[in-house]
Formats: C-alpha cells, sequence, structure tokens
C-alpha cells in the first residue's frame, strides 16, 4: 500500500484555499441575498446569507462594519460586495464582506427610519418643548465657522434685535466626525449656562451631508439640553432627526433667527403702549380713589367720631352691672352650701370613732407583746434542745471518753495502709495532741 499518494485533511484544505484566494472571479464578489442567522455581536459579525436554493457563511469585521450606517435584522434583503475565501479550521468556504446595503432603498434612508423608531418608542419626539424667551440676551448658535449661516443669523439678529449677544460655536458638519463635534458643543454651550437659546444648523446638501444631524448622539445631546434648541439644517423639504427632537424648527437660518428673536421697534413700541395704558390705568385708579377719599372723610364717623363709641359705652355699663350681680349670686349659693356641709360634719362628728378605734390598738397591743413574749419562749426550748442533741453528737464528747484520730500532712489518716514506718504523725486528743513515728504497721 502506497502512503504517499494519500493527502493529510490539512493538505487538501490548504490546497483549495490557494485555489480560492488565486482565483479572480472571487477577488471581487457582488452578492445579494436574505439576512439569516445574524445576532450582533461586540466586535465582528457572523451571519448567513440565503435564497431559496442556497445558503452562504458570511463574515464582516469590526472595522468594515463601523461604517454601515443601518442596523441589519433577521430576514433584510442584502446587497454585499467582498471576496469569497476558505476557512481552514473548518474547512467551509465563506463571503468576507466589505461593504453591506439593504436591496431596494438605500442604507442611510433604512438608518435614519430604524433610529427614528427607536427614538419615539422612546418617547424622545414627545418631550415637552421648552418655550423660547421672549427677549433672549445670549444665543449660541452651533454650526461651522465659514458658512453661511453664522452670517445670515448675525445679520437678521442685528437687523431685529441687535442688544442680543450672539456666540458662535464652531464645529464640523459634515463627514464622520461631525456627529461628536456637534454633541459636545451642545454640551459645551449647556454647561457654561448663561444662554438663553441654542440654534444648530447648517445649509442644504444631500443626505449623505445632512446625516450628521441624523445621528443618535446629537438627538440625546439636543433632548438633554436645558437651553430651548432651534434645529435649522438643510432646506425646508429637508427633515432630519435633529428637527424632530429640537424644540422648534426653522426652515432656514434666518427663519431661526427670527423665531430666536423679537424686533426691537416692534418690543419698543409695545413698551410704549404698555406705558401709556399703564399710566392711564394708574391715573384712573389714583382718580376712583380720591373720590372715595372725599366720600369717606364727609360721612358721619369722621364729623362725629364720638358716635362711634356711644353704643359701647353703654354697653359696658350694662355688662358690668350684670357681673356685679352675678358675684353677689355666686357668692351667696357658696356661703350657702358651705353652711350645709358644716352640719352635716357636725351631726357625724369623728372623736367617737377615734376613741373606739384607740380602745382596739390598745388591746391588740397587749394582744401582740403576750404572743411575742410566748413565741420566744417557745423558740428558747427548741434551741436549748437542739444543743443537747448537737451537744451529744459532738466528736469532742466521744474523744472525752479516749478516743483519738490521727493526720498526716493536716489530712485525717483513716486507714492503717495510708502510713509507712518511719513517718511523723499527729496524735490529736480531746484536751490538746501530740506528735508521733510509725515504727510498724499491722494491717488487719
Amino acid at each position: 500500500m502506497d502512503r504517499s499518494k494519500y493527502l493529510t485533511v490539512s493538505q487538501l484544505t490548504k490546497y483549495l484555499k490557494l485555489k480560492f484566494d488565486r482565483d479572480p472571479y472571487l477577488r471581487t464578489v457582488y452578492l445579494t441575498g436574505e439576512l439569516s442567522n445574524f445576532r450582533l455581536r461586540q466586535r465582528h459579525q457572523y451571519f448567513s446569507l440565503k435564497d431559496d436554493h442556497a445558503v452562504i457563511d458570511a463574515v464582516m469585521f469590526e472595522r468594515e462594519f463601523r461604517q454601515v450606517k443601518f442596523r441589519p435584522e433577521e430576514g433584510m434583503k442584502l446587497l454585499v460586495v467582498g471576496h469569497v475565501g476558505l476557512y481552514e479550521r473548518s474547512g467551509r468556504y465563506q463571503i468576507y464582506i466589505d461593504q453591506m446595503e439593504p436591496d431596494g432603498v438605500g442604507s442611510l434612508y433604512v438608518a435614519f427610519e430604524q433610529l427614528k423608531k427607536k427614538l419615539q418608542q422612546e418617547g424622545l419626539f414627545n418631550l415637552p418643548k421648552k418655550p423660547l424667551p421672549l427677549f433672549p440676551k445670549r444665543i449660541a448658535v452651533v454650526t461651522s465657522l465659514d458658512g453661511a449661516v453664522i452670517r445670515d443669523i448675525n445679520t437678521t439678529v442685528r437687523r431685529r434685535y441687535p442688544i442680543a449677544q450672539v456666540v458662535l460655536y464652531p464645529t464640523v458638519v459634515q463627514g464622520e466626525k461631525a456627529a461628536a463635534d456637534i454633541a459636545r458643543q451642545i454640551n459645551r454651550a449647556n454647561e457654561r449656562g448663561d444662554f438663553d437659546t441654542l440654534i444648530i444648523g447648517r445649509g442644504g446638501g444631500s443626505i449623505e451631508d445632512l446625516w450628521p444631524f441624523n445621528e443618535e448622539i446629537v438627538a440625546r445631546a439636543i433632548a438633554n439640553s436645558k437651553i430651548p434648541v432651534i434645529s435649522s439644517v438643510g432646506h425646508e423639504t429637508d427633515t432630519t432627526i435633529a428637527d424632530l427632537v429640537a424644540d422648534r424648527r426653522a426652515a432656514t437660518p434666518t427663519a431661526a433667527a427670527e423665531l430666536a428673536t423679537p424686533v426691537l421697534t416692534d418690543t419698543l413700541l409695545a413698551i410704549q403702549d404698555s406705558q401709556r395704558r399703564l399710566a392711564n390705568a394708574m391715573r384712573n385708579r389714583i382718580e376712583f380713589a380720591k373720590k372715595e377719599l372725599a366720600k369717606q372723610t364727609q360721612s358721619y364717623i369722621f364729623q362725629q367720631p364720638q358716635r362711634l363709641y356711644e353704643n359701647y359705652t353703654q354697653k359696658v355699663d350694662q355688662l358690668s352691672q350684670q357681673l356685679v350681680q352675678l358675684e353677689q349670686q355666686t357668692f351667696l349659693r357658696l356661703h350657702n352650701q358651705v353652711q350645709a356641709v358644716t352640719g352635716q360634719l357636725m351631726n357625724q362628728s369623728p372623736l367617737h370613732r377615734v376613741k373606739q378605734d384607740q380602745q382596739l390598738v390598745s388591746q391588740l397591743h397587749r394582744q401582740l407583746q403576750t404572743g411575742m413574749v410566748n413565741n420566744y419562749q417557745r423558740r428558747q426550748e427548741q434551741v436549748q434542745s437542739l444543743i443537747r442533741q448537737l451537744d451529744s453528737l459532738s466528736p469532742l464528747k466521744i474523744m472525752g471518753r479516749g478516743y483519738s484520730y490521727v493526720t498526716k500532712d493536716q489530712r485525717v489518716v483513716s486507714q492503717a495502709k495510708q502510713l509507712t514506718a518511719g513517718q511523723h504523725v499527729q496524735l490529736h486528743f480531746a484536751d490538746g495532741q501530740a506528735d508521733a513515728e510509725i515504727t510498724k504497721i499491722k494491717e488487719n
């Protein structure tokens, strides 16, 4: 058997991979299919493209996927551009995608509709709109430094309301970095905290040119703005996400400046008219007050002020008399009650009960003394009896009859086996003790 004719799986896979890599028809492939097995991942994206008769695995790396403006969804028809290669570890061929867009509509339109739906579900378009101040002092403008937007806004503000200050926050309004820069400038204006109105905008252009104003980061910066925002992006027919989130939308930068400012001459005329009406109103009130004052000064209260307290004086006299009468009646009633109670006390004198109680106390005292003497004698007899019993049981009584006990090292010796010959012990008698030495031990 000639084993040299056989290839390993790795050798065959490498050979096929070289075939895929060198085939010019597979270097750039334009493919259409339905998105399947898609789950959004943190970095690289792995999914499948299929039609009615076949399925192909697809890979789109992080760098290429970041360029996609819309979010792919399961079942979406796609147009992709990439190259076909072989993944050696699994031996399966797949397409490596470089570009992706929806089949039938533009990717930017799909991304616009997806973000619009998402923000609408969050309620970002239905937030309470902040009112524009009638007389702004400072207006922040987020737009390009050298565009026509800032010139139109400056011209309109100087013409209508020259006392307002316009502060430009220059930003990039086109390109990949524009959205982040626009959001940063909106946040900067809010951090400063002394602007009354904020205008964002740029001139007209294609959907690609206006796309930074359709980014989520810009929409959330506008929604979080504490300053009322006027959006002026593109032409009147253009509608961006920024327009939907902003507090007011203007068709042009000039219209935005007109929304933000009143006409100074009209304001001055309104102020003068208000001053005239206020002066007339105050004059009328003063005249009315004068008439009321004259009317009051002619009243009897000011002409004869003593008449005010005539009735009160008479009423005070009546109340004083009623008070004296009431005090006399109260004193008489209380005096009668005291006399009645005194008679009842005299009829029920406590002296008799006190004498009876004193006799009872004397009798109980004698009984108590007698009981104490009897109890003492009985207790004394009990003590004497217990003493005699204890004396009869006392070991000293026994020792008085010639008995003794032995101790060694201050411990009582109760058995002969506790001793050894030559030991010194103590003999205890009724009238004293003696030291002894053990010479011989004999056990029973």
